[in-house]
C-alpha cells in the first residue's frame, strides 16, 4: 500500500506544476494585454493633444486674417496649392508658414509634460469665393488655412485645414 502512495503522489506534483505553468501563462498574456492597451491610450492622447493644437493654430490664423496681420502666401511659396509646398512642419526655418502667435502675440507653453513639444504652425492661401445667389464677375475673398499641431512627443503631427470667409 505504501508504493501506490508514492505513484500518486508523484502524479500530483505533475499535475501541479502544470496547473501552475498554466496560471502563468495566462497571467503574462494579461500583462501584456494590459500594457498593449495602455500604448494604445497613450498614443490616442497623443494624437489628441496634437489635434487641439492644429485647431489653436487655425483659430489663430483667423484672427490673424480678422485684424489684417496674417502673412499670406504669395507665388515664392512655389505652385498652388501651398499648403502642398509649405514646410508646415517649420524644419526649414518655416518659409511661408507662420507659428502660432506670430501675427496676433497669442501665447502658448510648449515642452513640458502632456503639452505639445513644439507651437503649431500654419499657411493661409487666398482664394476666390462665390456665394450663392452672387454675381460671379465678383468674387469674394476667403482664405484656405492649413495648419499642423504637434504632440508631446516627436512624430505626432495632425495636419488640418479649413475654408474661413471673413465678415
Amino acid at each position: 500500500m505504501a508504493t501506490v502512495m508514492r505513484a500518486q503522489s508523484g502524479v500530483t506534483v505533475v499535475v501541479c506544476l502544470v496547473m501552475m505553468l498554466l496560471v502563468m501563462l495566462l497571467g503574462a498574456s494579461a500583462a501584456r494585454l494590459g500594457l498593449q492597451g495602455e500604448q494604445a491610450v497613450r498614443g490616442e492622447r497623443d494624437r489628441e493633444i496634437a489635434f487641439q493644437a492644429a485647431e489653436d493654430a487655425l483659430a489663430d490664423a483667423e484672427r490673424a486674417i480678422d485684424n489684417g496681420s496674417a502673412m499670406v502666401a504669395q507665388g515664392s511659396c512655389g505652385v498652388d496649392p501651398a499648403w502642398q509646398r509649405a514646410d508646415l512642419g517649420g524644419d526649414d526655418g518655416g518659409a511661408c508658414t507662420a507659428e502660432y502667435g506670430a501675427a496676433t502675440g497669442a501665447a502658448m507653453i510648449t515642452g513640458m509634460g502632456f503639452l505639445p513639444f513644439k507651437k503649431p504652425r500654419y499657411v493661409i492661401e487666398r482664394l476666390e469665393c462665390h456665394q450663392p445667389g452672387t454675381d460671379a464677375a465678383d468674387p469674394q475673398s476667403c482664405y484656405r488655412v492649413t495648419a499642423i499641431g504637434f504632440g508631446p512627443r516627436p512624430g505626432v503631427e495632425v495636419v488640418l485645414q479649413s475654408v474661413f470667409i471673413p465678415k
